[in-house]
């Protein structure tokens, strides 16, 4: 693995995009892991944090904005999270591949290959943008539920990879319907996985701090960001590089807490 760097100097080129979104009260920060294998594998990555929606977001000019949210739900419940959501990273991408974007090194982006992943309500906002927003070109849920469906006219054949816990999500747990409701209307390349042993958190850096604070799950937290930075960063090398990646395939031994679900 190599080392993290501060203020490192751009790689000349342009590169696949990819932005990840945080769960509900959650900040950006706890997809950190997830974030710097992504950039080792040549991605530009936006992690985006959700004004009012998570505690203590503080903006360059100092002002910190605390989580509104938390006490105060929409009157339109989850699925106007995650609509509300899927504007937020529709604005994220305006600022990033714009005619003047934000960041200076916005050069570095190919727009025509950007992808995005969510965990939890954030996994639901994923296709909600894809239906509003062609710009994006493949789509990761991590444990959220469809609270917002994903639209019948689907995804104008744009692929999506769904990858929750076993518990709720494969065959014979305490399911969430809305995985099944929603299934045929991905209408492109898709995977259905399921990891045994997770948690709603193990998609996330939140077991491995557990683990330093003693609260060990039963899927160790290094092995939980192993397995999610494995599929997940094989699924974009497969649909935003073109470069056909196994894993996706078929169940392997080198991960025997995945299961194949559908697809």
């Amino acid at each position: 693995m190599k080392p993290n760097l501060t203020d490192a100097r751009p790689a000349h080129g342009r590169f696949p995009l990819v932005v990840l979104s945080p769960g509900l009260t959650l900040p950006r920060a706890v997809l950190s892991g997830l974030a710097e294998d992504l950039a080792s594998r040549g991605y530009v990555v936006a992690l985006v944090d959700h004004t009012y929606e998570a505690a203590g977001i503080t903006f360059p000019d100092g002002r910190t904005l605390a989580c509104v949210i938390c006490d105060r739900p929409p009157a339109g419940g989850q699925p106007a999270i995650a609509e509300s959501r899927a504007r937020d990273l529709t604005f994220v991408l305006d600022r990033l591949t714009g005619r003047h974007p934000a960041w200076p090194a916005a050069h570095m982006i190919d727009a025509r290959h950007i992808g995005l992943a969510g965990h939890s309500i954030s996994g639901d906002a994923a296709p909600v943008t894809m239906a509003a927003d062609d710009r994006v070109r493949a789509g990761v849920n991590l444990d959220g539920t469809f609270y917002a469906p994903v639209p019948t006219t689907g995804l104008h054949g744009r692929p999506f990879l769904l990858l929750g816990t076993s518990s709720i999500h494969g065959s014979g747990g305490d399911k969430d319907k809305t995985w099944d409701r929603d299934w045929p209307n991905l209408d492109g390349w898709k995977r259905w996985l399921t990891v045994t042993g997770a948690d709603h958190s193990s998609f996330t850096d939140g077991p491995i701090l557990s683990t330093l604070l003693g609260m060990p799950s039963e899927l160790s937290g290094s092995r939980a960001l192993t397995i999610t930075r494995a599929y997940v960063g094989a699924f974009f090398d497969q649909h935003l590089k073109g470069e056909h990646r196994t894993l996706l395939d078929r169940p392997t031994s080198a991960y025997p807490e995945v299961t194949f679900q559908h697809g």
